[in-house]
C-alpha cells in the first residue's frame, strides 16, 4: 500500500455522549481506526474538537457555556481529560502522541508558521501521532479559526497532506438538510467545490455540542483542494476499519477531488493566506502581464506608485492601472527605496541601491489572484 500523509479532524459530536461528557467508547473506536491507518504505513495528523464539550460539565454546567469565559474555563479542563483518553488509548497499539494548540497568529507570524511545520515534521518522523486543536483557553475572537475544519484544512495545506478525511454527524453533503428533508439528494462524489455550491448550501446543520456546519466544511474543503490536497472525505464512519475503508474509497459520506492544484509550498501558503499586508505597488500593464500571465518577477521598472510605508520583507497587494489587486507579495525593498528606483530599468536599480537582487518582489515570493 503507497504511504501517504493524512489528516484526520474529529468533531465534538463524534467524540461526546448526548449529555456532553467524553465518550470513551467513541475515543476508543476512533484511536482503534487511526492505529489502523498508521499499521498500514500511513502518517496520520489528529485534529480534535472536544476540550470545551468535555469540560463543561466538570464545571457544573448543565449545558455548553455561552459566554467566553465559560468556554475558556471548560476548554483547559477539557483538554487535560481529552489528551489523558487519547495517551491511555493509543497506548495500547503502542504509539505515543503529542499535543499541538495552535492560535490564527501560529499563522500569522511567518516563524511561528515555520516553527510548527518543523515541528509537526520531527514528530511524523519519529512515529508520534500529533494531536492538534485551537488553544481555545486564550484565543481571542479576532485570532480565531472559527471552528476545527478550517483549522485542519490549514493544516493540511502546512504538511502537505494527500488526504483530509473530516468526520461528523452527518453521512456527507446533500443538496438540503437530510434533517429537515428526508428526500434530500446526497452527493457521493464532487470533483471540485463550486462558488455555486457554497451559495447552494447556505444552511449550517449543526450539532448541539459542535460550532461548525455543512458550510464551514465545505469551506474548508475548498480550502485544502487549494492547497494541492489530493482528496477531502466529508461523513461518517463505523469500527475499527472506518478509515481504512474511507481511504479505499468505501466511506459513508462524499469524496472531494481528486484536486488538480499543484501542491503549493509554505512560503506561498503564508502569503497567501496568513500574511498582513502593509502597503501597495501600482504597476503597469506590462508588469501586470508579467506576474500574472508569464510567471515572471516584478522589476522596479514596472512599477508606477508606491502607497504606503513598508520595510523589506513586508507583504504588500500589487494592483494594475484599473484599481484591481491582482496579487501580493513579499517585498525585496522598503517603500522609501521603491519610490527610488520605480520606473528604472536593472542597470539604474544596481547603481543606485546596494542589493544583491534586483526584482521588487520574486516569483518565488509571489501570488496572483487573477488572471
Amino acid at each position: 500500500m503507497m504511504k501517504n500523509r493524512i489528516v484526520v479532524k474529529i468533531g465534538s459530536s463524534s467524540l461526546t455522549t448526548d449529555k456532553g461528557e467524553l465518550s470513551r467508547d467513541k475515543l476508543e473506536e476512533h484511536t482503534s481506526a487511526i492505529a489502523a491507518l498508521v499499521q498500514n504505513g500511513h502518517e496520520v495528523i489528529l485534529i480534535s474538537s472536544g476540550a470545551v464539550a468535555a469540560g463543561f460539565t466538570k464545571l457544573g454546567y448543565p449545558s455548553r457555556p455561552v459566554k467566553i469565559a465559560g468556554k475558556q474555563a471548560a476548554a483547559a479542563v477539557g483538554q487535560v481529560l481529552l489528551m489523558q483518553g487519547y495517551g491511555e488509548e493509543f497506548s495500547k497499539h503502542d504509539l505515543r502522541v503529542a499535543q499541538l494548540l495552535l492560535t490564527r497568529n501560529d499563522f500569522v507570524n511567518q516563524d511561528q508558521y515555520r516553527n510548527a511545520y518543523q515541528t509537526l515534521t520531527e514528530l511524523l518522523k519519529r512515529n508520534i501521532i500529533p494531536i492538534i486543536n485551537e488553544n481555545d483557553s486564550t484565543s481571542i475572537e479576532e485570532l480565531t479559526f472559527g471552528d476545527n475544519d478550517m483549522l485542519s484544512a490549514l493544516v493540511s495545506g502546512l504538511i502537505h497532506a494527500d488526504y483530509l478525511m473530516i468526520l461528523t454527524d452527518i453521512n456527507g453533503l446533500y443538496d438540503e438538510d437530510p434533517r429537515k428533508n428526508p428526500s434530500a439528494r446526497k452527493y457521493t462524489f464532487l470533483p471540485s467545490i463550486s462558488n455555486e455550491l457554497l451559495e447552494k448550501l447556505k444552511s449550517t446543520t449543526k450539532s448541539k455540542l459542535g460550532t461548525g456546519g455543512v458550510r464551514s466544511k465545505i469551506e474548508a474543503a475548498k480550502t485544502a483542494s487549494s492547497f494541492g490536497v489530493n482528496t477531502i472525505f466529508i461523513g461518517t464512519g463505523k469500527g475499527e476499519r472506518k478509515l481504512l475503508d474511507i481511504y479505499n474509497g468505501q466511506g459513508d459520506g462524499t469524496y472531494i477531488g481528486r484536486s488538480n492544484q499543484k501542491v503549493v509550498n509554505n512560503k506561498k501558503q503564508w502569503i497567501a493566506l496568513h500574511s498582513s499586508v502593509k502597503g501597495r505597488i501600482v504597476v503597469d500593464h506590462g508588469a501586470s502581464k508579467a506576474v500574472t500571465e508569464n510567471g515572471k518577477s516584478l522589476l522596479p521598472v514596472g512599477i508606477v506608485e508606491v502607497i504606503g510605508e513598508f520595510d523589506a520583507g513586508d507583504v504588500v497587494d500589487v494592483v494594475n492601472g484599473k484599481g484591481i489587486v491582482i496579487g501580493k507579495g513579499q517585498v525585496n525593498y522598503s517603500s522609501h527605496q521603491l519610490d527610488e528606483i520605480k520606473g528604472k530599468d536593472s542597470q539604474e536599480v544596481g547603481r543606485l541601491v546596494e542589493k544583491s537582487v534586483v526584482e521588487a518582489i520574486h516569483r518565488d515570493h509571489w501570488i496572483t489572484f487573477t488572471r
